[in-house]
């Protein structure tokens, strides 16, 4: 297992494994109000049962290379997390999610975890594009995305059902030449 320093307040990004279910399924419970609109999987994961098959999922797309998911860890408690719903090595296509629970915003963790696995993505895997996809109403998810030097692509209109309504999607994303040159490697 690996752990990666978020800076000097303790913060860790470490993998989300199916033995971390309960302490993914308390997160959940304290950040499920806050995430549930912008990310689905929050009201799929509602006992212990349900947040280890979702962890699981992603255990089995990190082993056939198609997703990956971790936790952001503040003092020892999982906070929230940032995962590649979708990860293309072939194509060179990825796109990166994110979530945080209401005690852990402000820090600036959200967009350190989303640069360390963009980096991963560019300079260690040679992705040449990563997708930021958001609904046009979470303002936070866009200034992150802003932050992160990604360019507003579009709207998808009404393309996903949450809750038996349907959503826009507001896709971002960042270029591997764009990223290198932000990055200075």
């Amino acid at each position: 297992m690996f752990t990666m320093s978020l800076g000097d307040d303790k913060a860790e990004l470490r993998p989300l494994e199916p033995w971390r279910a309960e302490d993914f399924l308390a997160h959940l419970d304290r950040a499920r109000e806050l995430v549930d609109p912008w990310i689905p999987f929050a009201s799929y994961a509602t006992d212990l049962d349900s947040a280890r098959a979702l962890l699981q999922r992603y255990a089995d797309k990190q082993a056939a290379d198609t997703g990956r998911l971790y936790g952001i860890w503040l003092a020892d408690t999982l906070v929230g997390g940032v995962l590649f719903p979708s990860f293309d090595a072939e194509r060179g296509n990825c796109e990166i999610g994110v979530w945080l629970e209401p005690a852990a915003q402000g820090r600036g963790l959200i967009t350190r975890a989303a640069e360390r696995l963009i980096d991963w993505a560019v300079h260690e895997r040679g992705m040449h594009r990563v997708e930021w996809d958001t609904s046009p109403g979470n303002t936070r998810s866009i200034a992150v995305a802003e932050r992160l030097g990604m360019t507003r692509d579009g709207v998808l209109r009404q393309s996903y059902l949450h809750r038996g309504e349907r959503h826009d999607s507001e896709i971002w994303s960042v270029l591997a030449p764009e990223w290198r040159a932000r990055t200075g490697r």
